[in-house]
């Protein structure tokens, strides 16, 4: 690794969770993070690093699938390969490896499910992810619309693989307001410090989707003989970069930072 050719200390494993072992085969993979510090104090939320880690790395996949002129599903299936166990970075003798053929089972899931190859309506754009976490396997598509610059997410697609599924309402409960939690965080208001205090105080002042705003969201779950694993937060990860990659779809430009403001749109 390069910080031990470099005689550092090895980052936290919360500081870039499994975007450290990736299920795509590739020869060259580098990560960088700048530890930003603060004087606000921050706590975990949902899903923790790995809406973040999610995000930039599905992103970036997304952005290579188009520099190769190649579906962003199929480049995806491509670039996983051969089904393969790849061991947790952080915990490689203890943790739970990476099993890439679940991961491309959801994936194969979803684009079924949504009619990936189908042609979407005009004026209707697509993207696609997927993602490990919490020994969990995801993947979403999300179609949304462009409207004077407006966004618009219009249905959410899930396949989520957590081992045998004791309570299948209660996954699909728990994905469904993931995906709330998601588009509240990407698409509404951010959290902003005025004199080192957070101004939004309650659900008063932070804006959520309404009724009227929320997505359909269909959560569709493998059936499974593997042992359960977690599913209240792996809902979350796939959700920002699956609407952006439509955003990029619907206009050629990518989103970096999160959450999306109306120039980014523009």
């Amino acid at each position: 690794a390069m910080w031990e050719k470099n005689g550092a200390e090895k980052p936290e494993a919360s500081e870039f969770a499994t975007a450290a072992f990736i299920p795509y085969a590739t020869k060259n993979y580098r990560i960088e993070y700048t530890l930003g510090k603060s004087g606000v104090p921050r706590a975990w939320w949902r899903s923790v690093e790995h809406s973040s880690s999610g995000f930039v790395v599905e992103s970036f996949i997304d952005e290579l699938a188009a520099a190769a002129g190649a579906d962003p599903y199929e480049f995806r299936l491509r670039t996983i390969g051969d089904d393969r166990k790849i061991p947790d970075f952080n915990d490689p003798k203890e943790g739970k490896p990476l099993d890439t053929a679940r991961q491309k089972g959801v994936l194969k899931l979803v684009a079924e499910k949504s009619e990936w190859s189908k042609p979407l309506p005009p004026g209707v754009y697509r993207g696609i992810a997927g993602y490990y976490s919490f020994d969990s396997y995801t993947a979403g598509v999300a179609e949304i619309s462009l409207k004077d610059g407006k966004l618009r997410v219009q249905r959410i697609v899930y396949a989520v693989d957590c081992g045998r599924p004791v309570n299948p309402n209660g996954i699909k409960a728990q994905v469904e307001g993931a995906a709330i939690y998601g588009v509240s965080a990407f698409m509404k208001d951010s959290i902003t410090i005025n004199k080192g205090r957070v101004e939004q105080s309650n659900f008063n002042d932070y804006q959520m989707p309404r009724i009227n705003e929320t997505p359909k969201i269909e959560v569709h779950v493998v059936e499974s003989t593997e042992e359960p694993t977690g599913i209240g937060e792996p809902g979350l990860p796939v959700i920002a970069p699956a609407v952006c990659n439509a955003i990029f779809a619907a206009t050629g430009k990518r989103i970096r930072r999160l959450p999306i403001k109306p120039e980014d749109l523009a």
